[in-house]
């Protein structure tokens, strides 16, 4: 059986999960533009306010008794904002998950510098070691491969704001490429040189997400717009408060 995807009524926004905006919502997904600082998914029993939480009580409206119920499809790291996409049925998330190496993916990124090739390609296998820190190793090391294309929208001084497609999603993917060739993500404190750490939040974003739908095989592209954060950086402006996820 298929169906087109049809959004639901928007709910109102004082109903709308902090944190966590709807984007689109259909009888099989959800997908909301998550705040930078927001856990996607809790890892321990001490995390529980996080994006799938927030999102768990939205699609249940307050009623304890709901059957209604959202499914992880994958997670972005707590301080990158952008698109999150959940499924509402096992079988939705089932498809989901094994077409995700098949889905386009796009993300918006400052980081250092200048390339020196304003458009290429990172191609690497990483490691993550005892501090959890993805480090890249040689081929035959036990890494994972992970490449990612990118592409330089606009350029200052100290800053470069990228355009950067995933071809593999390792963690950390993005930051650690990045730094491994000199030109860290911007407010980076886990990839990034301590004394080049800028701003108050990560300058990562998940800009697009495109997905063919589980059940009328459309493609859709859902889109978070990049904060106005990134270009008061690129341009020296004053940086926009951030909002209260809390």
């Amino acid at each position: 059986m298929s169906h087109s995807p049809k959004p639901f009524k928007t709910a109102p926004k004082k109903y709308q999960p902090r944190g966590a905006p709807v984007i689109y919502e259909d009888k099989d997904l959800l997908v909301v533009n998550k705040a930078c600082g927001l856990l996607s998914v809790s890892y321990d029993e001490k995390h529980r306010d996080t994006a799938y939480h927030r999102l768990f009580d939205f699609v249940r409206k307050g009623n304890p008794k709901s059957k209604a119920r959202i499914f992880m499809v994958h997670r972005i790291d707590r301080d990158t904002s952008g698109v999150l996409l959940f499924a509402k049925t096992p079988q939705a998330r089932r498809y989901l998950l094994d077409e995700w190496k098949n889905f386009s993916k796009q993300y918006c990124a400052l980081v250092y510098g200048q390339l020196r090739k304003p458009e290429g390609e990172l191609v690497s296998y990483l490691l993550e070691d005892e501090k959890h820190v993805m480090q890249t190793v040689a081929a035959d090391a036990g890494g994972q491969y992970a490449k990612t294309a990118y592409k330089t929208v606009q350029t200052s001084k100290k800053f470069s704001l990228m355009e950067i497609g995933l071809f593999t999603g390792r963690k950390n993917q993005i930051r650690a490429q990045f730094a491994e060739i000199g030109h860290p993500v911007v407010g980076d404190r886990k990839y990034g040189h301590v004394e080049v750490v800028t701003g108050k939040r990560l300058f990562l974003h998940a800009e697009k997400l495109t997905i063919t739908h589980p059940f009328s095989k459309e493609k859709i592209t859902f889109t978070a717009p990049v904060p106005p954060a990134f270009e008061a950086m690129l341009t020296g402006k004053r940086e926009p408060k951030a909002k209260n996820i809390k």
